[in-house]
């Protein structure tokens, strides 16, 4: 299969190198694997087409991504390959042939690693708007981490067992999923998480997520908000962090599905 060829010369582009790799590094194919994941998770059901992100964000931490100094430009060349041959093969509509970038992002360890898409029109597909789905958002940056604690030793890609992450609000006994890179809180019914608290404002604060990392920003709101009890205006948030908005306690948490 044309697939499976495409994994077998992203596996060839490091071998030397991964093969002497710890188990917990994050393996070129595996990141192949969860691309395709997300182009799957991510697909919009036009009129007449299944359309699927073009840009593909993959954040590392610091050393993962040294391990691919040298060679970073031809892999993700292959990454670009494999999603094009994979919407070829589930017939998928792309605004144009997928993107992949790169980034590190300092609050990832070793063997963990995030995926942001986003679905972005060409300079001359006007044409394709009234055809597209309404809503062409960026979704959340997923962040897979080994499943398990493993000895440090050398493995295969396909002996990597990967979970994906995700965030969450929980709100007097209720648990929110955060699946949006900016996500509104406040006393309007148009906000993402509507809070019925007389002390917050329409448009009180807004959860957004940078990178891997996620914060809690005030929106200028009448009485501000606190995290674990002090005043802030933006803070960055680690599970079990409680955030108050008015009189009402926004616990936040990060899970693997």
């Amino acid at each position: 299969m044309v697939l499976r060829a495409i994994e077998q010369k992203i596996e060839a582009l490091v071998e030397g190198v991964f093969g002497r790799a710890f188990r917990t590094s994050v393996q070129p194919v595996e990141l192949a694997r969860k691309l395709a994941k997300e182009m799957d998770d991510h697909r919009q059901v036009s009129v007449s087409r299944v359309y699927v992100p073009n840009e593909y964000t993959i954040f590392l931490s610091a050393q993962d991504r040294a391990q691919f100094e040298g060679y970073e430009p031809s892999l993700v060349a292959e990454l670009q390959e494999y999603l094009g041959e994979h919407a070829r093969r589930e017939s998928y509509a792309l605004l144009t042939s997928p993107r992949v970038k790169i980034e590190s992002d300092e609050d990832l360890e070793i063997g963990e690693f995030g995926i942001a898409v986003r679905m972005t029109q060409p300079e001359r597909g006007r044409a394709l708007e009234e055809e597209l789905p309404g809503d062409v958002e960026a979704g959340a940056t997923m962040i897979y981490k080994p499943s398990a604690p493993v000895e440090t030793q050398a493995a295969s890609a396909v002996e990597l067992g990967l979970e994906r992450e995700v965030a969450y609000l929980d709100v007097d006994g209720a648990r929110h999923a955060v699946r949006k890179r900016r996500t509104v809180i406040g006393r309007s019914k148009d906000c993402d998480l509507q809070l019925n608290d007389p002390n917050v404002s329409r448009r009180h604060a807004e959860l957004r997520q940078e990178g891997t990392s996620y914060w809690i920003v005030d929106l200028d709101s009448t009485n501000g908000i606190e995290v674990n009890g002090r005043r802030a205006k933006r803070a960055k948030l680690d599970p079990g962090d409680t955030v108050t908005i008015g009189s009402t306690d926004l616990v936040f948490d990060r899970e693997t599905e």
